[in-house]
């Protein structure tokens, strides 16, 4: 399992171990595994030419103690300070023993005596590192700052980020303003919630972890599954199982006008580990057709036998008593796409069984009353906010999907998917999915993770960098669950 913490509970942490500590150890290890994954960036340390982007904080301090290590091993160091006189005063020290450089943003102390200069500097190393903002910084970069990290943009060289990209948010992944766009980003002790969730996570290209020692509660604020998290909660059947046992899932979806959603939802159902796939809805032929193993009914939710948990709303159009009906079911059910609108606050809030939510950033958005543009520059807080005000979980859709549990507790991150799965019916896929897996046993959370990591899996291995359909995701579930079972 993957962690990510508040900047309140890294803080916390450092105090605590910098109290154990001598007085800058806890910097100088930092500054080592920066300038360790620099080096290796790098490949060749003698003889390049590393730029560093200073602030005034920690953040800067750990950039300077970096680049005197490299400048020590032959690389020529150039420190660009933003504010000369709050710079880390051991780090310089550091540096220009080392035979660091040293200039101000404005360009004194040499680079050809302007702000141009300075650019031009950057636009010609080998490395650029941002130490500019740490991990307290809001709100994008100042003014000043803009133009550096722009000439680093530029550059023909590696941008690495000193604990995460300055001008992102550390703590819910926004990005309100000009922001660091980085290639790495080293950071220390524990990821940050921002480094996981768009849009911050675009800016932080790959993450580097280093252990500085930090100890830090049982509870994060995120966690994101890996393969071996996965494979312990897949239900596997057993000898004794039968369909009933490995459960059975209702899926209720589709319409006149759109029978392929209730087709793909069956599909992803089928794949997702549930013993048998019930289907209600006016879209019976389309799905007995393409699977036959498929029990059809048309007398609705109520009539259609016994179920562990029901899907509704792919594709289902206005119908509106499919929804309520399966709403008051004594099952967990997953609400999805036209179902999300269907539903109502206080009935779903009312359910005594567990509900999952499936919204995209639109529909989460038009449940919030708010702008699309809002949830998708704030998806940790959207995905909060719903959780809270329809007493589910809540997994919302997207370049960063996460599943948040009315209850509190960690939101989870998915670290699987590809671009291409932004197709029409991929949604439909994965909630047939994770309602099966609901039916086998998992409780919402785990079975809204587990299923958008499975389905974020079999959506890279159906693309393989080429263009590809829901059906075909579908088709790759197996796959993908051969894949984390190892």
């Amino acid at each position: 399992m993957r962690s990510a913490y508040s900047v309140e509970t890294v803080r916390t942490a450092e105090r605590e171990l910098m109290a154990r500590l001598p007085e800058g150890a806890l910097m100088q290890r930092a500054a080592a595994g920066l300038a360790a994954a620099c080096a290796d960036l790098l490949g060749r340390v003698y003889g390049s030419r590393v730029v560093l982007l200073v602030g005034s904080g920690d953040n800067g301090g750990d950039a300077l103690y970096a680049g005197a290590r490299l400048a020590r091993r032959g690389a020529g160091v150039t420190a660009v300070l933003l504010a000369p006189e709050r710079a880390h005063a051991g780090g310089l020290a550091a540096l220009r023993r080392a035979g660091g450089r040293v200039v101000s943003a404005g360009g004194a102390e040499g680079a050809g005596g302007s702000a141009q200069g300075v650019e031009e500097l950057i636009e010609r190393a080998d490395l650029v590192v941002d130490g500019i903002v740490g991990i307290g910084g809001k709100g994008g970069l100042r003014p000043d700052a803009v133009p550096l990290a722009a000439a680093a943009q530029r550059s023909r060289g590696a941008v690495v980020a000193v604990d995460l990209p300055s001008g992102v948010d550390a703590d819910t992944g926004e990005v309100r303003g000009v922001a660091v766009r980085a290639d790495l980003t080293v950071t220390f002790g524990t990821h940050k919630p921002g480094l996981l969730i768009d849009p911050a996570r675009e800016y932080a290209g790959s993450v580097r972890l280093v252990d500085i020692g930090l100890e830090l509660p049982a509870e994060p604020e995120l966690e994101a599954l890996q393969h071996a998290d996965v494979a312990r909660l897949l239900p596997v059947p057993r000898a004794e199982s039968d369909k009933y046992r490995r459960g059975v899932v209702g899926i209720a979806a589709g319409s006149a006008r759109y029978p392929g959603a209730a087709v793909l939802a069956v599909a992803g159902a089928l794949r997702g580990g549930a013993g048998a796939v019930r289907y209600v809805g006016p879209a019976g032929d389309a799905v007995i057709t393409r699977f036959p193993e498929t029990l059809v009914s048309d007398q609705g939710p109520k009539h259609a036998g016994r179920v562990q948990a029901w899907v509704v709303g792919p594709g289902a159009g206005d119908d509106a008593a499919t929804v309520g009906e399966v709403l008051a079911a004594d099952v967990p059910v997953l609400v999805d796409a036209d179902g999300l609108r269907l539903a109502e606050a206080g009935v779903v809030r009312a359910r005594r069984a567990p509900t999952l939510m499936t919204p995209h950033a639109g529909e989460a958005a038009a449940l919030l009353g708010v702008d699309r543009a809002e949830v998708e520059g704030g998806r940790l807080a959207a995905a909060r906010e719903l959780a809270g005000r329809y007493g589910a979980t809540v997994l919302l859709k997207g370049s960063t999907t996460l599943v948040a549990d009315s209850g509190g507790g960690a939101v989870r991150v998915n670290p699987t998917g590809t671009s291409w799965l932004a197709t029409a019916g991929s949604g439909d896929v994965l909630s047939g999915l994770a309602g099966s897996l609901l039916a086998a046993g998992l409780s919402t959370v785990d079975a809204g993770s587990v299923g958008a990591y499975v389905h974020g899996l079999a959506g890279r291995l159906a693309a393989d960098g080429a263009p590809v359909g829901a059906h075909d995701v579908a088709e790759a579930v197996p796959e993908a669950w051969r894949n984390v079972l190892g």
